[in-house]
């Protein structure tokens, strides 16, 4: 009896836990349940839910029609006891109205700016950049980084484009922007601190002037 009750059990935490799931939905039709993770480079992560078992799939933006971010009638998110007004119903580079904004200079001399922003796990924030930086000798580029940057195990992102604008949650998350202009979910609370993936600071000279939207 105490098996059975045990296993109805785990049938309704796995049901609930779908319930507030997001959706993916793929341009073939294919539907995916669970959470956005965040927008890197040209790939969607998200953490697909099947059953009680959890895996983080890398999906190539173009295979994506569109991201449902499921919410109750009140507009709460239950997990968080958060409001969700500014999340976008799709995966767009349009900024929400009514959200925080706030300019911070990334210089390239420093590896971690302060932004004065605190975020919490599953908040969405959007960045626009300007400016470029100068990182070594013919070397200049904007928040995208180097093209066809090798791998370098110097940098604190070693398979990211070099001289690219990263953020840092707390004080181990780092995490890759680039200049994509889509939504990105925030995986950790913290302070947010933005950067160049860059290994040798000291030859560096200008600044990237990073919007955040949050």
């Amino acid at each position: 009896m105490n098996r059975r009750i045990a296993a109805i059990a785990m049938m309704i935490l796995a049901a609930t836990a779908m319930a507030w799931a997001d959706t993916l939905v793929l341009t073939n039709g294919r539907r995916v349940q669970g959470e956005l993770i965040g927008v890197s480079g040209r790939d969607i992560e998200f953490e697909e839910w099947n059953g009680n078992n959890r895996r983080i799939v890398r999906i190539p933006r173009r295979d994506i029609a569109r991201i449902e971010f499921d919410e109750n009638q009140f507009g709460l998110d239950d997990r968080r006891n958060e409001r969700r007004d500014n999340v976008p119903p799709v995966v767009s580079g349009e900024i929400p109205r009514g959200m925080r904004e706030r300019q911070v200079n990334v210089t390239a001399r420093e590896q971690w700016s302060d932004t004065g922003v605190d975020v919490r796990a599953g908040q969405m924030i959007y960045f626009r950049t300007t400016g470029e930086t100068r990182w070594g000798p013919n070397r200049r580029d904007g928040a995208a980084g180097e093209r066809n940057s090798p791998f370098n195990a110097g940098r604190p992102l070693p398979d990211r484009p070099a001289a690219a604008l990263i953020g840092r949650i707390g004080e181990r998350d780092v995490i890759f922007i680039g200049d994509d202009q889509m939504p990105f979910r925030v995986r950790s609370s913290g302070r947010l601190y933005l950067g160049i993936n860059d290994d040798v600071l000291t030859d560096n000279t200008g600044a990237l002037r990073v919007t955040i939207s949050y």
